[in-house]
């Protein structure tokens, strides 16, 4: 069954929010590179990564861990969400991809392959 089971916020300066959350997660981030700071808390993925273009605004994105983002992407297209982002590799195995709901609210989906 999807979980939201990853959380992150897109922040404009990296290396100055992962100062602010490594101080109240008191824990060092298992990734730790420009493009993405992680953290593992209690099993669920807390992330820093950078502000990629105006309809991706700083702020926390929710991600859904599904099998197949294509096909997730797809039963919410039509379920009437707008796709902000289409699937894309990230490395590592994973894919991303971020929706908006009807009311503007972002989530992502997110597997790996």
């Amino acid at each position: 069954m999807p979980a939201f089971k990853t959380i992150v916020v897109n922040v404009d300066d990296v290396a100055a929010a992962k100062a602010v959350y490594a101080t109240a997660l008191g824990a060092e981030p298992h990734t730790d590179l420009p493009s993405y700071v992680g953290f593992n808390v209690d099993g669920c993925e807390f992330g820093l990564a950078p502000r990629q273009g105006p309809d991706l605004p700083a702020g926390v994105v929710p991600y859904l861990d599904s099998d197949d983002v294509e096909a997730t992407l797809d039963a919410l297209r039509q379920a009437g969400a707008t796709v902000l982002q289409e699937s894309t590799d990230v490395g590592g195995g994973t894919a991303l991809a971020i929706v908006a709901d009807p009311e503007g609210n972002r989530f992502g989906i997110r597997s790996r392959r």
